[in-house]
């Protein structure tokens, strides 16, 4: 379908926030991958940040990487995990960037001196962002970020109305998610939320083509009849977006509400029979399994798990190999101390120190790492994990007692962990070159870079090639001053940058499984098919466990 030109499905969201407009974008996308039609998925945020790189993770969230180096909202992670959708640049915008955009071109002359307005030139930069997106595929699905009736959205609803009249009513889709919650004290389901919704986007001149209702229960022929009356939708149109229990089942409840049926039939495409034995199968083992390990996550941002998306989702993926389910447990890395190592950790089968930026629980997660290292649990270190576990064992077994990243202590007298301020860059096949006075962007390694394994190690048995290619997001890097000392005390290096100059990835000898990678591998990891690193890690915590069987399976 893709020399015809591509469909487009706008996703919005009414009543409150958080209602999951991001899983039902991925999820409609599942669908019709599902019927063999190609997808790809586009996010558009009304805050006004360029990108949400530089945002607080407990405002926003996580910030996804793609593998062109995009710092993107977390919803472009569930865009991948449940779709073959190769996102980049283009698949985030914000009105940041386009405003950015706007007044670039107005700098250089680009309107011939007219007045800049928010209609025509905003809302035609968000319509030309969409279209960026919509060559070689099927379908575009787009979500609009935020809630109807926010200030910030219109302009980008302004575009999506305008959009229709644009491409064709055949040609463009509106669905809206809303809230029918349940009042116990009435008995009842209560639909008055989403008429308001409807009639909020109705005024702005957007009538929604199909309406998926939030709730949790499924939705009774009378109450579909109900809110197909009041928001002139047809009643099989109205879809039960029921609360479930894995967020994989999302797909199989909106295909047994005949959503993907009603998409096609809107958009008069013509696709094969939807293939879905591969959720099913998926559902039934994340709901079936047999054993249990818990993992302690220790981090600073563990009052909002949103922070750690893609990792919670990975580490769940890594339990399907295995059989488990994976029981999380936060641990704030402020709270630990030397003396509380085994109270905090010491019923934990595996411990993971996540990325992060700053110093405040550095030395909590040093506690942790020592703690994981001496007792033989097993430990998996992420970006600034791999740089605590190198600092770690810099100070207490290569004999460096101060040792430090430069990060936290800039006049430490071992920093172990530096800013490289000159590379090599792969990528560009150019030497890089940053200072502390660069953009907070400009000095980071973004996106998508080659790594070499060492033959024999753990990173080379799990991953079973010689060469691999994963996603960065990180500032600070191994030093290679101390790279021989620490060799000799027992640091293994079991990847590099294929030059050899950047350390990818540290392991322990004499230890279950000891690994830290500078890399996000949780960005890459899908639920058909785990990520390596996170399948090895769950597989060593289910030897630590004994085995641990899952009573209640």
């Amino acid at each position: 379908m893709g020399e015809k030109g591509a469909k487009f499905i706008f996703v919005t969201g009414g009543v409150l926030s958080s209602l999951g407009k991001g899983l039902a974008s991925a999820s409609i996308g599942a669908l019709l991958e599902s019927r063999g039609l190609t997808v790809t998925l586009q996010k558009l945020d009304p805050y006004i940040n360029v990108d949400p790189g530089t945002m607080n993770p407990f405002q926003h969230g996580e910030v996804f990487v793609t593998d062109d180096g995009a710092e993107t909202d977390l919803d472009l992670g569930h865009y991948e995990r449940f779709t073959h959708a190769k996102l980049g640049h283009n698949n985030n915008f914000t009105t940041g960037k386009i405003y950015d955009r706007v007044i670039t071109k107005e700098r250089k002359g680009d309107y011939l001196g007219g007045t800049v307005q928010v209609i025509p030139h905003i809302t035609d930069e968000i319509k030309n962002s969409i279209r960026l997106v919509s060559k070689g595929v099927d379908v575009v699905i787009v979500e609009i970020g935020g809630t109807i009736g926010d200030i910030e959205s219109l302009p980008f609803l302004e575009a999506i109305r305008q959009f229709r009249a644009d491409a064709g009513k055949e040609n463009v889709l509106y669905i809206h998610l809303t809230l029918v919650p349940y009042i116990g004290t009435a008995g009842e389901l209560k639909t008055k939320p989403t008429q308001h919704s409807v009639k909020e986007l109705r005024s702005i001149g957007i009538q929604p083509d199909i309406l998926l209702c939030r709730t949790d229960r499924f939705l009774s022929k009378d109450i579909k009849s109900k809110i197909a009356l009041f928001c002139n939708v047809s009643t099989d149109a109205v879809i039960t977006a029921k609360d479930v229990n894995c967020i994989y089942e999302v797909p199989l409840v909106f295909h047994q509400e005949g959503l993907d049926n009603k998409i096609v039939e809107l958009l008069n495409i013509w696709t094969r029979a939807p293939r879905l034995e591969d959720w099913q199968n998926l559902c039934h083992q994340l709901l079936h399994p047999e054993y249990v390990v818990r993992i302690a996550i220790v981090g600073k941002y563990v009052d909002l798990t949103e922070s750690y998306k893609s990792l919670n989702e990975a580490l769940s993926h890594g339990g399907l190999p295995n059989k488990s389910r994976v029981e999380l447990i936060f641990v704030d890395s402020e709270s630990i101390t030397p003396n509380n190592c085994v109270e905090k950790l010491g019923q934990v089968d595996g411990i993971l120190v996540p990325g992060g930026f700053g110093s405040r629980g550095i030395e909590g997660k040093i506690c942790a790492a020592r703690y994981a290292r001496e007792t033989k649990v097993p430990y998996f270190g992420i970006c600034l994990g791999m740089q605590i576990a190198v600092v770690e064992f810099a100070r207490h077994v290569a004999g460096m007692l101060k040792a430090h990243s430069s990060e936290i202590d800039p006049t430490t007298q071992f920093p172990v962990i530096y800013l490289m301020t000159e590379w090599y860059d792969e990528k560009s096949q150019t030497i890089q070159r940053r200072d502390m006075h660069s953009d907070k962007g400009g000095t980071m390694r973004l996106g998508a870079y080659p790594c070499k394994l060492i033959s024999e190690t753990l990173a080379h048995k799990a991953y079973g090639k010689e060469e691999i290619s994963e996603r960065h997001r990180h500032r600070y890097e191994f030093n290679n001053e101390f790279k021989a000392r620490l060799e000799e005390s027992g640091l293994v290096i079991s990847g590099t940058s294929p030059q050899g100059d950047l350390v990818e990835i540290v392991e322990l000898i004499n230890h279950p499984w000891y690994l830290g990678c500078q890399f996000h591998p949780e960005f890459k990891s899908r639920p058909m098919t785990p990520h390596p690193l996170f399948r090895e890690f769950i597989k060593a915590a289910l030897v630590k466990s004994d085995y641990r069987r899952l009573t209640c399976a």
